[in-house]
This record gives structure tokens, C-alpha cells and sequence, in this order.
């Protein structure tokens, strides 16, 4: 099992404003019904908005908005450059994962069944100590990480204080017989 320890946080000299989030990511798909069969027939996230043939940076394309518990949207996807297009390959900058936050790790533990009953491969699957996390990749090959945090008095810390991430191996059986 390996283990980071983290420095403390180095505070911006001048900081965003208290309570700033990212609220949403966009991403650019091949396929907007093949990310909508995943995203929303599989691991459950709600519609908000479908697009069809929609103007956007020179072109026109399609676009899918969408949402978990009603917010304006979580993830979009468009085809305005992407139509059709291959996966970014490895090697290249760009997006590493999306972070999908469970708010229980009944909840995570109930779209890691839905992966399994829909054969989607699980890529890794990591206890972090502060949290338990399942890899999938997405149809248009972007990386997700599915997790839940543990509660903060929960989290390994070293004799200083500072969080220790801990990279062992999760216990998928146990996770899913959670309800």
C-alpha cells in the first residue's frame, strides 16, 4: 500500500471568494446518443436540455445538458468539434478525469452495480483512505473517478496532522453489498 503525505495549504495571495465551485464540466463527444445511452441509461443522470443541430463556435452540431437532483447541469457534452471523432490519445495535455461526488457510498455503490449489470469494464478501483473511488472510462474515452468521502474524522493523517492518501486496493465485494 503506498501513502502520500500533504503539505499544508498554501494560501493564494489573493484568494477566490469563499464558497466558489466548479459547477459544471463540458465536454466535447463523437456521439451525443452514445454518451446519452452511458450518462443517463446507465449510471442515472437526468436530462435537462437535448439539442439538436445547434449553432456553436462556426458550426452547427448537437449538445445534451445534464444533471443530478435538479441543478442546471452538471456535465454537457457537444458535437460542434468533435462529430465523429477519435478519443484524445494518450501523451497529449488535457483533461486527466471527471470527479463524480456521491453524496453515501450507498449511492456509489448502486451505479457501480448498474456498471456491472450494463458489462462496463471498471479501469481501477482505489480505497484513497479519504475516500473510496471506482475508474471508468467513458464511450468517448474520458477517464471518471466515482467516489464518496469518507466523514473528514474518518480520514488517515500522519503525526503532524497532514492528510495521508492512501493508495490500497478497495474492497469492491464490500462496497456493493452496501444498501
Amino acid at each position: 500500500m503506498s501513502e502520500a503525505s500533504v503539505e499544508p495549504i498554501v494560501r493564494a495571495e489573493r484568494p477566490l471568494p469563499p464558497g466558489t465551485r466548479i459547477g459544471h464540466v463540458h465536454l466535447r463527444t463523437a456521439n451525443i446518443d452514445r454518451v446519452r445511452d452511458f450518462y443517463v441509461g446507465v449510471l442515472g443522470f437526468d436530462v435537462i436540455a437535448e439539442l439538436r443541430d445547434l449553432p456553436g463556435w462556426g458550426t452547427t452540431g448537437d449538445a445534451l445538458f445534464l444533471s443530478a437532483d435538479g441543478y442546471h447541469h452538471h456535465l454537457g457534452f457537444n458535437t460542434w468539434k468533435s462529430a465523429d471523432g477519435p478519443p484524445q490519445p494518450d501523451g497529449v495535455c488535457g483533461l486527466h478525469h471527471v470527479a463524480i461526488l456521491f453524496p453515501t457510498r450507498a449511492g456509489l455503490a448502486e451505479v457501480v452495480r448498474r456498471l456491472l449489470e450494463a458489462q462496463w469494464p471498471l479501469r481501477q478501483t482505489i480505497d484513497h483512505g479519504t475516500h473510496e473511488a471506482v475508474y471508468v472510462t467513458d464511450p468517448d474515452g474520458n477517464d471518471l473517478e466515482l467516489y464518496w468521502d469518507r466523514p473528514f474524522s474518518q480520514w488517515p493523517v500522519d503525526e503532524a496532522g497532514h492528510v495521508r492518501f492512501v493508495g490500497g486496493e478497495l474492497d469492491l465485494q464490500g462496497l456493493l453489498a452496501t444498501r
